[in-house]
């Protein structure tokens, strides 16, 4: 079959979505676009862009309240508007919604946008639920499902009862409530629980186990260190067995004794959103609602596809969006494969975590033996004139050939830094090869040359910038 006479099936409008069905066109396809909800899908509308402005934000407020430079600069306790800052936020939303996504999708011809809730029929025909009810039948050559995923509520006793938050209803918030819990310990739940610190809440997090329990034990301790810095309170191997709401107070009891507050945010992780596309219909496999694909973006039905949050791969919409273009090639009979061996991981706290490759455990519980350091932030130049020392850079390197295996980083800018370790993973670079190179003096990449370096010398031994 030609491209040319190619029908393909979109469900949904995120990251995945817009990928595939823009690549698609590129190579010549037709595409029927279906989105239940709003366009744009997670990402733009109630989760990366709306949150890392609140983070933002809340990062300029507490700066003003303290930094390292009070001594010389007087600092003093900023007045927060939360409708305004709320709106200002929503506005830069519905811009990016309408630049990337629902213009791209008006301008491009070959894309058929279908409003309603789609389930498959068979291997080969969708029907489609519009919202009056009615239907309408979809036939397509191949599909691809980039439908995201939603908040996972746990089944803790009286919690369904009750006004909790979601990350979605907490960016929504036009209030800063006087005191919030934060179920949860990873992503979602640690930097909203730091934003509305930050903004004047008194906020206190209960962690199943601890935080980034699934991480390096030194991420979740530098953070929590942090946090204590802040006021933030951390309650470690702590849950909730029930919880109410009784005169706009909600009442938690748990391993800890009793906690109260004003409000509550469930960060707990999130549920793919497959239950409702009929895929047992047609074959498609599902790990615990999670759609099942291999290297390809194929799932165990030919010409169906998938892509992003609703799959097994890593939650992430820069993987969600590469996920798409490649299936879109591997749809339009081309050969692409997603390869996630050094995929970058970024939390947005202050200070920044950020990873990629392999822990030293995991390292090790796959058979390599390594060789680590870690590299207190007190030894790199960028953080010693930013009077801001917390944290570190740890390397992980294979003890024989040297090879860098893995990176692990807590510092102000550790997003930053990160994607220089990405591209000397991808490029096979040793420890040593990496202490050669050039790095500009005074950033904090600088402290990935300085990390490499301490495989051989003693950098405190060191002159500034000493190549």
């Amino acid at each position: 079959m030609s491209n040319d006479n190619l029908h393909i099936a979109v469900i949904g409008s995120g990251g995945a979505a817009m990928a595939a069905a823009l690549k698609s066109t590129e190579r010549g396809a037709r595409v029927t676009l279906i989105e239940r909800g709003t366009i744009g899908g997670t990402c733009v509308n109630i989760g990366c862009v709306p949150s890392k402005i609140m983070i933002r934000a809340a990062n300029v407020a507490h700066m003003r309240r303290t930094s390292p430079f009070d001594d010389g600069i007087e600092a003093s306790e900023p007045s927060i508007d939360r409708p305004r800052l709320l709106a200002q936020q929503q506005a830069r939303v519905d811009e990016l919604r309408r630049d990337k996504y629902e213009g791209i999708l008006e301008d491009n011809s070959a894309i058929t946008v279908v409003r309603g809730e789609a389930r498959f029929t068979d291997a080969n025909t969708l029907t489609v639920t519009r919202a009056d009810g009615t239907e309408r039948e979809v036939r397509f050559d191949r599909a691809f499902i980039g439908t995201g995923a939603r908040p996972t509520i746990p089944p803790v006793p009286g919690l369904s009862d009750t006004p909790y938050w979601t990350s979605t209803t907490a960016l929504a918030s036009d209030t800063i409530p006087d005191r919030l819990i934060v179920i949860g310990a990873s992503v979602v739940a640690v930097e909203l629980a730091q934003a509305f610190a930050r903004l004047g809440s008194e906020v206190t997090i209960l962690a199943r186990s601890r935080l980034f329990s699934r991480e390096d034990p030194a991420v979740g301790e530098a953070i929590e260190t942090a946090f204590k810095t802040e006021g933030i309170k951390v309650l470690n191997d702590t849950q909730a067995s029930q919880i109410s709401y009784t005169n706009e107070e909600f009442v938690l009891d748990t391993n800890a004794g009793e906690l109260r507050s004003d409000r509550l945010l469930v960060a707990v992780g999130r549920t793919p959103n497959t239950d409702r596309l009929n895929l047992e219909a047609v074959g498609v496999e599902t790990d615990r609602g999670s759609i099942v694909v291999d290297e390809q973006l194929q799932t165990r039905v030919p010409g169906i596809y998938a892509s992003g949050d609703c799959t097994n791969q890593p939650q992430f919409v820069y993987v969600a969006a590469a996920g798409g273009s490649r299936a879109a090639i591997n749809m339009t009979d081309g050969d692409a494969r997603l390869d996630l061996s050094a995929m970058p991981e970024v939390v947005f706290t202050e200070p920044q975590i950020a990873t990629v490759g392999l822990s030293e455990a995991d390292a090790e519980a796959r058979g390599y033996v390594t060789d680590s350091r870690t590299l207190t932030l007190d030894n790199v130049p960028r953080a010693l004139v930013n009077f801001d020392t917390g944290g570190f850079i740890k390397m992980v390197a294979e003890r024989e050939s040297g090879r860098l295996l893995g990176v692990q980083s807590v510092a102000g800018e550790a997003g930053e830094l990160i994607q220089t370790a990405v591209m000397a993973i991808r490029a096979g670079m040793t420890v040593n090869e990496i202490a050669d190179e050039l790095f500009p003096y005074l950033t904090m990449v600088e402290g990935l040359k300085l990390c490499a370096q301490t495989f051989t010398k003693d950098v405190k031994q060191l002159s500034c910038c000493a190549g």
